[in-house]
């Protein structure tokens, strides 16, 4: 059965969610919000009371993930209460005043993390949500000089074991993937050897995988980022089983269109459009959007097919 990532309609058109064996990749420029993306897809995922989810971030440490979650729990997606909505930096205030009154001999003893969050109503309710997954959600701070693909392998393979291959994995992101010792000859054969691997993983211990993938530089001087432009390209087409592309909708809006309008464009800065490139069990070039709050670390979940015309600056090369 697919695991749905609680997007919809991407959900749809990837025939009901993750899969099993398949390898799903996630491509677009730095900042486009694939991390909060990627880790809205893992949380969906984790509150199934019998999925297990491992995220492993060569960006982020488990503390600063644990802060986005607590961010975008606090929306509550699908809700979106964005009056209930926390900051980071509402969050750090909060964190820092009640360890100042500590500190001050205001109150005994220094509190937990958790118990602060718990006893404060701004982030009771948060706290209380990832609670109901938490120890079905592994965070794990990975390093770019020591976490291989025979590691990230071994520790999937030691919780497929606990769990009973309930395990889904998320990589961000796969180029930081350390690939030592097969030292490869360029950034090509790098990637090569990463995708290849993670297919392996997916394949071999019967687990879905979504990987992050960075965009090239000629890419991110792109218009609008394709499957192409990603970085190592060819391996990365071959390999995937989907591929997702994500471009800002006000950025790659056409302009030519007879109904664009510039005032009213400017309502989708905030929109992001998906588009499934690959699909090898169903449709392809499929655009959808949904709408970011990235300062809560959100997705809408609730997107839809896109309506306006897009540019589409493919380059066929001879």
């Amino acid at each position: 059965m697919p695991l749905p990532t609680g997007f919809d309609p991407l959900d749809g058109f990837i025939g009901g969610g993750l899969r099993k064996t398949e390898l799903v990749l996630l491509g677009g420029a730095q900042g486009i919000g694939k991390t909060i993306a990627t880790l809205q897809v893992a949380r969906n995922i984790a509150m199934r009371p019998d999925q297990y989810v491992f995220y492993l971030s060569y960006e982020h440490t488990e503390t600063h993930l644990m802060h986005r979650l607590l961010c975008m729990e606090s929306i509550n997606p699908p809700e979106i209460d964005l009056s209930r909505g926390l900051k980071l930096r509402d969050l750090y205030q909060i964190i820092v005043a009640q360890r100042a009154k500590e500190f001050m001999g205001r109150e005994g003893g220094a509190g937990s993390l958790q118990a602060i969050l718990r006893d404060n109503p701004k982030t009771a309710p948060g706290l209380g949500r990832i609670l109901r997954y938490a120890d079905r959600m592994i965070l794990v701070k990975a390093s770019p000089a020591v976490t291989t693909l025979r590691s990230i392998k071994e520790m999937t393979a030691r919780l497929c074991d606990a769990t009973g291959g309930n395990v889904a994995v998320f990589i961000d992101y796969l180029q930081k993937i350390a690939v030592h010792p097969e030292r490869p000859r360029d950034e090509n054969d790098k990637v090569t050897i990463i995708v290849e691997g993670l297919k392996d993983i997916a394949m071999s211990l019967d687990v879905p995988v979504w990987a992050i993938v960075a965009a090239d530089r000629e890419g991110l001087k792109s218009k609008r980022i394709h499957l192409f432009h990603l970085r190592g390209s060819s391996a990365l087409d071959y390999e995937s089983d989907i591929a997702l592309i994500m471009n800002n909708k006000y950025q790659i809006m056409s302009k030519d269109h007879a109904a664009f309008n510039p005032y009213t464009a400017k309502q989708f800065r905030d929109w992001v459009v998906w588009t499934i490139e690959k699909n090898r069990a169903g449709r392809a070039m499929q655009d959808m959007e949904f709408q970011l709050h990235g300062q809560h670390f959100a997705f809408d979940p609730r997107g839809q097919k896109v309506q306006q015309t897009l540019i589409d600056d493919k380059i066929i090369e001879t």
